[in-house]
């Protein structure tokens, strides 16, 4: 024979039968309301999200526009570069260009004013 727990009857009182579908519609209604405000934050929260996915679409957009900016900047600073390094490698052929010449005036200076002094004649 199995074991048996007797448990005692106890007769249902019809207050709390009451009162106990009192508490579970309160029960109820504060789901009810806990349930409407969570809702309501997560309408809230995708809210945010939405613009913060906007926001980031712009920054990004931004951002790709400056990295374009950044690639022409430096190109056109590469070619400066070089424009700059061609004008110095000129400036310098015309600098010694121009010492040659002066060098060569000189020269011919000191040999004209060699060849042409008078002889002094002494009295």
């Amino acid at each position: 024979m199995a074991p048996t727990i007797a448990m005692p009857f106890v007769k249902a009182d019809p207050q709390s039968h009451h009162q106990n579908r009192r508490d579970t519609a309160e029960e109820e209604a504060a789901l009810r309301r806990r349930n409407e405000e969570l809702e309501r934050e997560l309408q809230r929260s995708l809210a945010r999200e939405e613009k913060m996915k906007a926001e980031l679409q712009k920054t990004w957009n931004r951002l790709r526009i400056a990295e374009e900016a950044e690639e022409r900047l430096c190109s056109q600073l590469g070619e400066l570069e070089a424009e700059a390094v061609d004008e110095a490698r000129a400036y310098r052929a015309r600098m010694l260009a121009l010492m040659d010449q002066l060098a060569a005036a000189q020269v011919q200076l000191q040999s004209s004013s060699s060849l042409s002094l008078p002889a002094y004649s002494s009295f």
